[in-house]
């Protein structure tokens, strides 16, 4: 078995530990639980940039050429947001939501082909990684919103229904929980800007112009587009809270389409072979 299989292999099932505890912290709220998510999380997060690494030093290029690859570094991504978010907020069962994202992204990947491909002419362009890098943030930056959008919206029943305890207790307040959707949205609707603004730049030095109506481009400038409402709905009419909530969740569907749907029911430049 290459190293980097069994360091994937080894971190999908750190990621499953995690998001069993999660699932299981939801229900039942003990700190030792929580303890042993955050360590299962840093463990296969290492484990997972060892597997990233290997590939990486093996294949000579920066490992995001196939579906397998595509959809493990997006899981990777999202576990460094994650983490980052949870040493800086402390943001209670935040890992019951997030987890079950990334473990299903890794478990998605490891059914793809692993073997790993010559890169193509075209993406042998410093762009490359600067473009991907981009784009995957922005990606899970929006995942993270969505999990977020979700803590609100059952955290705003809670508060309706005035049961205020269990859950509603160990979830953060509605104000952190709309101050950091709304972060993370700028975050990741700057980050898709300019991986937007790269992927031209990349393409006009590879074929000649900065856009070709591939259908990556079109869904990724969608995905723009509905985030650019999103502010301007929160910014310019003053949508916040329960409205921007469920704009997160259902916004990232068109992420969603961008990854999944158009490389594997679409065809064009972007799609992997």
């Amino acid at each position: 078995m290459d190293i980097n299989v069994l360091f994937f292999e080894l971190a999908l099932s750190f990621y499953f530990v995690s998001t069993v505890s999660s699932i299981i912290w939801l229900f039942k709220g003990r700190k030792a639980t929580s303890k042993l998510i955050i360590a299962a999380t840093a463990i296969g997060f290492l484990l997972h940039t060892s597997s990233i690494a290997a590939r990486y030093i093996k294949g000579g290029h920066f490992p995001v050429t196939n579906m397998h690859e595509a959809a493990s570094f997006f899981a990777w991504c999202l576990v460094l947001l994650f983490l980052y978010h949870e040493v800086r907020f402390k943001l209670g069962l935040l890992s019951s939501f997030i987890m079950p994202i990334v473990f299903s992204l890794i478990l998605v990947s490891s059914f793809f082909p692993r073997e790993l491909q010559e890169l193509r002419p075209v993406l042998r362009s410093n762009w490359f990684g600067i473009h991907v890098i981009l784009a995957f943030m922005a990606y899970s930056a929006f995942a993270m919103a969505c999990g977020i959008g979700f803590m609100y919206l059952i955290q705003e029943k809670y508060l309706k229904s005035r049961r205020l305890g269990g859950l509603f207790q160990r979830l953060p307040s509605l104000q952190v929980l709309d101050e950091i959707n709304y972060h993370l949205i700028t975050l990741g609707f700057s980050l898709l800007t300019l991986a937007i603004v790269t992927g031209a730049v990349w393409a006009h030095s590879a074929w000649g112009s900065f856009w070709r109506w591939d259908p990556k481009e079109i869904w990724s400038l969608i995905s723009w587009l509905v985030y650019i409402l999103i502010l301007h709905l929160r910014l310019r009419v003053g949508w916040r809270g329960k409205k921007t909530a469920m704009l997160s969740v259902t916004g990232f569907a068109t992420v969603i389409f961008t990854f999944f749907g158009v490389n594997l029911l679409l065809k064009g430049i972007h799609t992997f072979v």
